[in-house]
């Protein structure tokens, strides 16, 4: 697929008013994204784990309206939000040209997390990922295509599916992951024969017992605002000096997880899972300005989490995205003793002892 696939050539506006809604996950990737090229490109492919009770939950009412032009509300959490309305102006600048029919309605937005927003959970993962499968609901109601049958068929299921995601990216790169589940590849690499640079794809290939029901308890450090945006922290990847060095390993990484979700080395997982979230955070450390988002807390819970696995032989494991909270992966068959570790020996490390049990799930939901 290519942009011009995604192009809406014909629609209709005899809808005047109606609503759509759909919760989305977030996701928490193994091998990281960080560094992007022009219009939401990744410098490097990335694969995350998609997340089940951490989620966005957004319904869209779009009203027509006789003036052509951007119009729109945004709700957050039931009170009405701001801050939040130049992130979807450009969101919406740059997806007009794919939904034409942006400027003929008025959009009310109402969102809400289960998680803390802007806490080192990708909420902008969540939330742009639910706003885009609205926008696609509304563009199946109003395309002219789709009344033809064309939303009865599996391709155009996997449209609707790679669309969204695609429209996901230009709002916020990781959201093109949060569509479906239980595993997404974003970048194009030659590991993944279908994977793409517009948009994320399911992990298709063989994935071993040992990863099934994957757990992913988040310890919640700090739940305030991140010292850098994601945003900020991709652009310090231009002129990086080891940026070459990183894209390539992260390739590489990519190729040996492929051959350990396939074995279910768990000791290998757990080897590739963490040298990629401190890779993150050198790459944060040495850019310039260089930024330290871990707290001395997050320290304290991964050497807490290294002396745990070394005593017990347990296959438990850490990693971050571009903040200071914590990610705990382990498999199914350990979550009562790993739940029995974090609440005697990590919890304390948390805000108000805050932490939030999660799993792999399987993707977004229209409610």
């Amino acid at each position: 697929m290519t942009e011009q696939d995604f192009i809406l050539k014909s629609y209709h506006t005899n809808v005047e008013n109606d609503s759509i809604k759909w919760e989305s996950p977030s996701n928490i990737a193994l091998v990281k994204y960080w560094g992007k090229k022009e219009h939401q490109i990744p410098e490097n492919p990335s694969i995350s784990f998609t997340l089940s009770n951490c989620k966005t939950i957004t319904e869209i009412t779009y009203t027509k309206k006789e003036e052509k032009g951007f119009s729109f509300d945004i709700y957050f959490e039931g009170e009405k939000n701001e801050a939040f309305k130049p992130k979807i102006q450009t969101f919406f600048e740059r997806i007009e040209m794919y939904m034409p029919f942006l400027k003929d309605y008025h959009f009310k937005i109402e969102t809400s997390n289960t998680f803390p927003h802007s806490s080192g959970i990708a909420s902008s993962a969540s939330g742009m990922s639910a706003i885009a499968l609205c926008l696609m609901s509304i563009e199946q109601s109003l395309s002219l295509e789709t009344e033809r049958g064309r939303s009865d068929s599996e391709e155009s299921i996997s449209y609707f599916h790679q669309k969204a995601s695609f429209l996901a990216r230009l709002g916020s790169g990781s959201a093109c992951r949060s569509i479906e589940g239980e595993l997404v590849v974003w970048g194009r690499n030659e590991i993944i024969e279908a994977s793409s640079d517009l948009y994320g794809v399911k992990f298709e290939g063989n994935v071993h017992s040992n990863f099934k029901n994957y757990q992913d308890t988040i310890l919640l450090v700090d739940k305030g605002e991140k010292q850098v945006s994601s945003t900020v922290g991709h652009q310090l990847m231009f002129g990086h000096p080891f940026a070459k060095e990183r894209f390539s390993q992260a390739h590489d990484n990519l190729a040996k997880l492929n051959t350990i979700l396939a074995s279910g080395d768990l000791d290998e997982f757990v080897k590739i899972v963490e040298s990629e979230a401190l890779t993150l955070h050198a790459m944060m450390m040495t850019s310039m300005p260089y930024f330290i988002l871990m707290k001395p807390n997050t320290l304290e819970i991964i050497n807490k989490i290294w002396a745990y696995r070394l005593k017990t032989d347990s296959k438990v494991c850490f990693t971050l995205d571009a903040g200071a909270n914590v990610h705990v992966l382990y498999p199914e068959n350990e979550t009562e003793t790993v739940l029995q570790f974090i609440k005697n020996e990590l919890a304390n490390y948390c805000q108000n002892e805050h932490y939030i049990c999660d799993q792999i799930g399987h993707g977004a939901n229209q409610l």
